[in-house]
């Protein structure tokens, strides 16, 4: 009888041992895999530092423009309308680089739209001339802060830069060179990476 007792006994103890050992285990091995899962993310620093970054332009309604931070710079996304598109045609004899010929940009964004997809231009959103931010105006007709007619596209405050809407520069301008085309890459129909480019460089 003491003996069945003593069985019984011993075998609840393998049971909670068992039970505890495997929850230990576990406990163990999720305390490895989470940095280690966590080491395949890139980090804030890594972000800064150049890692892809990616946009669904799905979510980008007609004429708007958003801003990403990419190397530390803002990289604007602007989702261009037919109007839109339809004037780039009209600026180039008031451009100082209407063909992108001394511009920085990728092969693949050669053309009056800059873009692997007319619709969507994606640019660095630092002037040329000494490194400010312009800004998007859209507004076509008559600007006396800018001298004259303007067609829409890109205006820097700081010393009065103007682009088009593909980010080329008007005649007159401080700025040396069209704004730069960093390297992007279309994962789907409505994802964009920038800082990659089919390549994955």
């Amino acid at each position: 009888m003491t003996a069945i007792v003593q069985d019984q006994v011993d075998e609840r103890k393998r049971r909670f041992l068992i039970v505890a050992t495997t929850a230990a285990s576990a406990a163990a091995a999720g305390g490895v895999a989470a940095p280690l899962l966590s080491s395949w993310f890139p980090s804030a620093r890594a972000l800064a530092a150049g890692a892809p970054v990616e946009i669904d332009v799905s979510k980008i309604e007609p004429g708007q423009q958003v801003t990403l931070e990419w190397r530390g710079k803002p990289v604007w996304v602007l989702r261009r309308t037919p109007e839109m598109l339809a004037q780039l045609e009209k600026n180039a004899g008031f451009l100082a680089d209407p063909e992108s010929k001394s511009a920085k940009q990728p092969d693949y964004v050669k053309g009056v739209a800059r873009a692997i997809k007319p619709e969507v231009f994606v640019a660095v959103g630092v002037c040329t001339h000494l490194g400010c931010s312009p800004t998007l105006k859209k507004e076509v007709g008559a600007a006396s802060d800018m001298g004259g007619d303007w067609p829409g596209g890109y205006y820097c405050p700081c010393h009065n830069s103007r682009f088009d809407l593909s980010g080329r520069v008007f005649n007159g301008s401080p700025a040396p060179t069209n704004l730069d085309i960093p390297p992007h890459r279309y994962v789907n129909d409505k994802v964009v990476v920038v800082g990659e480019d089919s390549k994955g460089a």
